[in-house]
């Protein structure tokens, strides 16, 4: 029970806070005494049944807050990283060394807060046991690569060594590939902010003597880290050194992520230090492997897309019309402008109701949809769209800031062919337009009048 007391213009909250058992109605010690033990029992299980529903509501309530903020905050930064990688890739015109400072930057400003809301979202996930592990096998040496290339603008910009030790470049690994990529990322970039200019950061892997484990050994020469300040490292938001003058950033979300993710693996992480500066420190992750003959192992898509650069179509080729259904103005205006400069002719509609109109006016080659929009939201003009027959063969790709679990198996049962989540990299979706387009025998076609 809470009581607001004013005073003048200072107001006081007054309160008792009691845990979620103590929510249920209890019985006095009298009527305890009284009741019989059948009676207990019930009012035992009505107990048991109160706390149950009031931690669902609890745990729903989180699952809707977390829903809520990711698209919150998605959907702004979309439109930050999608303008200024149109910027980038010069559609508005050539850009100054100055400029092209600046927008780096940005651009690298946005990237990291993207990494936070993708953390926090990771380990809420995680801890309501909802985060599935797509494993597959792989070549070990694509996935370190990938991770490497994540690192080597900051060690290059602090003048810090990077090697790579592997033995056996054809050694493939079951596992998840890009949750295994996110581990090592974290690792080398921890230990490339924490080692000073001219230090060095390796990684190697190898296969424990036992042959039933591989290890990626992450080792620094940085300021190492203390035995006490080691058994804190993988607590959430735990930094080593929380001072409003720290010297090195960060959220304290990292470690914790790795240790959670590399339990999921049924592996473990080990930390090697002797607190001592400039010796620095070496983590290790063991994650449980079987020597295979596999030959073709998995490639990472995304570092696919990484090196696509895709040539403006001339003015005179036919161009495809692609239906954007966006309510943000800013999002949308960003994936129009960039999209046309590559040659689509885009058309904008601004809720579900709109896009249904327009694409049975216009029946367009491809459909981009956004998911939370007013009116009619994004699953129910996809569901539409896949009742009339006109559109059953019509790519639809679901664009949306919904990143929660089973948020992409509900936009595959609308019936969307894809699911792409906010910020979207304007390649990759240029890309995966190509694809289905392609695949649809769709090359270039003029929009209806």
């Amino acid at each position: 029970m809470f009581t607001a007391c004013a005073e003048a213009d200072n107001y006081t909250l007054c309160g008792l806070i009691r845990p979620v058992e103590s929510m249920c109605i209890a019985e006095s010690p009298l009527q305890a005494e009284a009741s019989t033990p059948r009676q207990q029992a019930v009012g035992q299980d009505d107990r048991d049944r109160c706390v149950h529903d009031e931690m669902a509501c609890v745990v729903q309530a989180k699952d809707a807050f977390l829903s809520t903020m990711s698209h919150e905050l998605r959907t702004p930064l979309s439109a930050i990283l999608g303008l200024s990688e149109s910027l980038s890739d010069e559609i508005y015109g050539p850009l100054t060394t100055p400029q092209r400072q600046v927008l780096s930057t940005i651009q690298q400003s946005g990237g990291h807060l993207l990494t936070l809301i993708n953390d926090i979202l990771d380990m809420a996930k995680i801890d309501a046991g909802k985060l599935d592990l797509q494993i597959d096998r792989f070549l070990v040496s694509e996935v370190c690569q990938a991770s490497l290339r994540m690192i080597h603008d900051a060690a290059y910009a602090k003048g810090v060594q990077v090697s790579f030790g592997l033995d056996n470049p054809q050694l493939t690994l079951s596992a998840d590939p890009r949750r295994l990529k996110q581990i090592l990322f974290k690792l080398l970039s921890n230990a490339v902010k924490f080692t000073p200019e001219g230090g060095h950061v390796s990684l190697t892997v190898s296969v424990d003597p036992e042959h039933t484990a591989i290890r990626f050994a992450v080792r620094d020469t940085g300021i190492g880290i203390s035995a006490v300040a080691i058994n804190q490292l993988f607590m959430p938001f735990s930094q080593l050194d929380s001072r409003l003058s720290r010297q090195y950033e960060g959220s304290g979300i990292g470690l914790a992520l790795v240790r959670q993710m590399v339990d999921l693996h049924g592996g473990s992480v080990q930390v090697e230090s002797q607190g001592v500066h400039g010796q620095g420190s070496c983590f290790t992750v063991s994650l449980p492997w079987q020597e295979s003959g596999l030959q073709l192992p998995t490639v990472l898509e995304r570092d696919a897309y990484a090196q696509i650069r895709t040539p403006r179509c001339s003015a005179q080729q036919p161009q495809a019309a692609i239906l954007l259904v966006e309510d943000n103005i800013s999002s949308s205006t960003a994936i129009r402008e960039y999209l046309s400069y590559h040659g689509y002719a885009v058309v904008v509609a601004y809720n579900g109701s709109e896009g249904l109109q327009i694409a049975r006016e216009q029946l367009p080659a491809l459909i981009l949809m956004d998911i939370q929009m007013p009116v009619l939201d994004g699953l129910e003009a996809t569901r539409q769209l896949r009742a009339d027959a006109t559109f059953a063969r019509t790519p639809i790709i679901a664009l949306t800031a919904l990143a929660m679990p089973g948020d992409r198996e509900r936009c595959l049962e609308a019936g969307a062919n894809a699911y792409l989540t906010k910020p979207i990299g304007l390649r990759v979706l240029l890309a995966t337009i190509q694809q289905y387009l392609q695949k649809e025998g769709v090359t270039r076609t003029a929009p209806h009048a």
